[in-house]
């Protein structure tokens, strides 16, 4: 198995408030990790969120030894979001500060995901099929459940950024959770939307089905996206479990 997490400023931020992390090897009762996280709020809040969660995520997940996977991880992540959400009450350049998140750790026969916000997982097979396998916690995608909206629409594509889950915005967090087969995978995607809002899943699966390095499809991705404006951060973490995939 491979992995490698690569993030971008982009061409127009000031600053890059996603964090990104892959891990092979266990973290606490994780046989392995991966993350990416998407950081909002002014003043800088919005990196430190990212970057905070990350580490209280991994902090929380080394002490769960004797812990199933999947309670261990969900845990953390609680915990991180609570501890956050009292620290942006007690310090007001924190105030509004929030995050996305999308995780996911390889056990042998299936991939567990979980997410929050607009960050998103995608799975692709072996026999080249490419699909999103989270749901995006947006008001774009809300409406669209509900019929009022055509996804791709003008009037989607102006509220994207609107999203209705985030963590440390408030005391408590729902998450989503998906259990995939290991069966006929060959890669896993993990990305923020500085990616998926300047590629569509069509040019994104394009460059994933290339004969390239992993670390090298990890920068085609991010030069692609950011020759089509680049507008966001752009952070990927791809996790190649092909038969002969070797760490680099």
């Amino acid at each position: 198995m491979n992995a490698v997490a690569l993030t971008d400023q982009g061409r127009v931020r000031s600053s890059n408030q996603d964090t990104v992390f892959a891990e092979n090897h266990a973290v606490g009762a994780l046989p392995n990790l991966y993350l990416v996280a998407d950081g909002m709020g002014g003043h800088r809040a919005g990196d430190y969120c990212s970057q905070t969660l990350t580490t209280r995520i991994i902090s929380a997940l080394r002490e769960s030894e004797g812990k199933l996977p999947l309670p261990a991880l969900r845990d953390a992540v609680l915990l991180a979001n609570e501890s956050l959400y009292v620290e942006a009450q007690r310090h007001t350049e924190l105030e509004g500060m929030g995050t996305t998140l999308v995780a996911a750790f390889l056990e042998e026969q299936s991939a567990t995901v979980l997410n929050i916000g607009d960050s998103r997982c995608y799975e692709l097979m072996s026999d080249g099929g490419f699909r999103q396998i989270t749901r995006d916690h947006s008001y774009v995608e809300e409406m669209v459940s509900a019929g009022k909206m055509r996804r791709g629409s003008e009037a989607y594509n102006r509220a994207k950024n609107i999203i209705t889950r985030a963590i440390g915005v408030g005391a408590a967090v729902e998450m989503d959770l998906f259990e995939l087969p290991l069966e006929g995978l060959s890669m896993l995607l993990l990305c923020t939307d500085g990616l998926t809002n300047m590629l569509g899943d069509d040019e994104i699966g394009a460059i994933l089905r290339g004969d390239e390095t992993l670390s090298s499809m990890a920068e085609h991705l991010i030069q692609a996206a950011n020759e089509k404006g680049g507008r966001d951060n752009i952070s990927v973490v791809l996790v190649d479990l092909r038969e002969g995939a070797r760490e680099e």
